[in-house]
């Protein structure tokens, strides 16, 4: 028996040997593996592929070990987007080819990455696409395009937006699993597929105008860039008149229908190119790095501090998707306290989340933009909770078809006593006190538990419309009004006065500059965040494939119904959270 456990002990030895033998030559290459830096031959074209860039900031680790094993490439979209601002004055640089484009990015994001294009346009220098297919949203940034191509045997998807919501009461009813729902705001439809079979009218009624506002602002940037009537972009969205290559060509949505190697001839010709000599090509992501390294030396001692906001707001520490009180508490913290740092600004892209987080960042923006200005960017999404930590910034900033708004508070609570019921199994509780039992999702709810819950909601929510109200200077009736969950665009919530002024991050950055009245600064991005060896693990490669498993073997839709199920799970408290059957396709 003794023999055995030295056996295991030297096995396992052994193992925490290899293992700490290989990260150890890991982290060493990564630190002392030298400058990564790739050259930019002259007459370079940048090939912009998008699918590595997940964020608008990709994150930053006080941790080296998480550093190098994380999944984020450390770059984001805005990182890419200063590039393509710098690429205009790099005579190396002679323009930029958008190649079978697909990512994951938002609309927003895609309206801020397509303004940095046409502005590289602008500096006489071209901007080219070519893909196999393009998708409607793919198309919407490909069509800032001087030259579009697509391939003969591709598609064109042009036909307008759409939003699709399941709903589970028949369900509930079916299986016993009942989803007990609290709420204040007529709007607040996130809960509203517990509730119905079927959409409301207030529901149609905000999805109809979301999507005709997003619509309008997408039709118009293409019908500018394409040169197309807005009333014939819709006959061909109304018709499906792009379907096929040909007709693409023919409605004008499309220059050249050929393939990939007719677009890089193309190429070669326009830059003189002569013979089988390839041209020179840069990819964005080798671009950026570039740009991102040179950009350190910037020596201006005044900064403005970027503050990103990414993802649902949960409690904890946060990370690159997902908001928390740690990380930004302590980056606004940080950035308050340092006195090279004039103005904040903070780039938010989250549809909420807790309530109570999102209070503890709002108190830390209140106590924040007493000693410096605060003013906030709103990316996709700053909806619900998004808005909370947005609401009494200086000033805000939303490109048009931003989804913000959303003002309203619930709470989910999963009961299956009906399961149970039909299963034969009974609980009983026994207590103390009237109302010393904690919630049970196997016995029915209780009227007052409903009650007090139900207080609870509504003081969040007048607790939220009020901060709303003193940040927009704006009465209690008035925000009110045009809160009760309603989601609205960008461009409506300027008029509505929810958002100051439409424009992107460096619209932000500038307006964050002209407040602290300063002209020369730098910026420097936050949060940096305190992950621990645990949470390294479980970014390695045999860990964090499972969602890449499940996603494979079910197929997207599935998975996002699942992701659905799960977000249900990790609720707790009372939610300011957007609707999240707002899928816009």
């Amino acid at each position: 028996m003794k023999f055995l456990g030295n056996v295991i002990a030297t096995v396992i030895g052994i193992f925490v040997f290899i293992m700490l033998f290989f990260f150890g030559v890991i982290l060493i290459g990564a630190i002392f593996g030298g400058d990564d830096k790739v050259s930019v031959k002259s007459d370079s074209v940048i090939e912009l592929d998008l699918k590595k860039i997940q964020n608008d900031y990709a994150g930053k680790y006080k941790d080296p070990w998480v550093t190098v094993f994380s999944d984020q490439e450390g770059i984001g979209l805005s990182d890419v987007i200063n590039a393509i601002d710098a690429a205009k004055t790099d005579d190396n640089i002679k323009g930029i080819s958008i190649l079978n484009d697909e990512s994951s990015l938002g609309l927003a994001q895609y309206k801020d990455l397509r303004n940095a294009l046409e502005s590289f346009k602008k500096s006489g220098k071209f901007v080219w696409a070519y893909a196999n297919t393009y998708s409607q949203k793919e198309y919407y940034l490909n069509s800032v395009a001087n030259t579009i191509y697509l391939n003969p045997a591709g598609d064109l998807d042009f036909k307008g937006l759409s939003s699709e919501v399941m709903f589970f009461k028949d369900f509930q009813d079916k299986s016993g699993i009942h989803m007990e729902v609290i709420r204040h705001g007529k709007y607040k439809s996130a809960v509203e597929p517990f509730l119905e079979n079927k959409m409301s009218d207030a529901n149609r009624e905000q999805v109809t105008a979301l999507l005709n506002s997003i619509w309008a602002t997408i039709s118009t940037d293409i019908s500018k860039s394409r040169n197309i009537p807005l009333p014939k972009l819709n006959e061909i969205a109304n018709g499906l008149l792009a379907r096929t290559p040909e007709m693409a060509k023919k409605e004008g949505l499309v220059d050249i229908v050929a393939y990939e190697d007719v677009y890089h001839n193309a190429i070669k010709k326009a830059l003189k190119v002569t013979g089988d000599d390839d041209y020179n090509k840069i990819s964005i992501l080798d671009y950026t790095q570039n740009n991102v390294t040179t950009a350190l030396t910037n020596t201006a001692s005044d900064k403005i501090a970027i503050i990103y906001a990414q993802g649902e707001i949960t409690g904890g520490e946060g990370d690159v998707n997902v908001i928390g009180e740690g990380a930004m508490r302590r980056s606004l913290q940080e950035a308050r306290k340092d006195d090279d740092v004039k103005a904040i600004v903070l780039r938010i892209d989250s549809p909420g989340g807790s309530a109570l987080t999102s209070d503890l960042i709002w108190r830390e923006i209140e106590v924040t933009k007493k000693v410096k200005p605060v003013v906030v960017s709103m990316g996709n999404y700053a909806a619900s909770g998004g808005y909370y930590i947005a609401c009494n910034a200086n000033k805000i900033f939303a490109e048009s078809n931003t989804i913000t708004g959303s003002i309203g508070v619930f709470g989910i609570l999963p009961n299956f006593s009906p399961l149970a019921t039909k299963l034969g199994i009974n609980t009983e509780q026994v207590k103390t006190h009237e109302n010393s039992a904690n919630y049970s999702p196997f016995v029915p709810v209780d009227e007052k538990f409903k009650a007090f819950t139900l207080e609870g909601v509504e003081h969040i929510y007048n607790t939220f419309v009020t901060h709303v109200a003193e940040g927009r200077k704006m009465t209690f009736a008035q925000v009110d009004a045009i809160a009760q969950g309603r989601v609205w665009s960008g461009s409506e919530a300027v008029k509505i006065g929810l958002v100051d002024k439409i424009g992107g991050l460096k619209e932000a950055i500038a307006e964050a500059a002209r407040i602290a009245k300063i002209k020369s600064y730098s910026t420097q991005n936050y949060p940096e965040y305190e992950k621990t060896f645990g949470d390294l693990l479980g970014n390695l490669p045999f860990a964090q494939s499972k969602e890449a498993f499940i996603k494979e073997e079910i197929g997207e839709e599935n998975y996002l119904m699942l992701e659905q199920v799960k977000r249900l799970q990790r609720q707790q408290g009372v939610q300011a959270m957007l609707p999240f059957g707002i899928n816009i396709k």
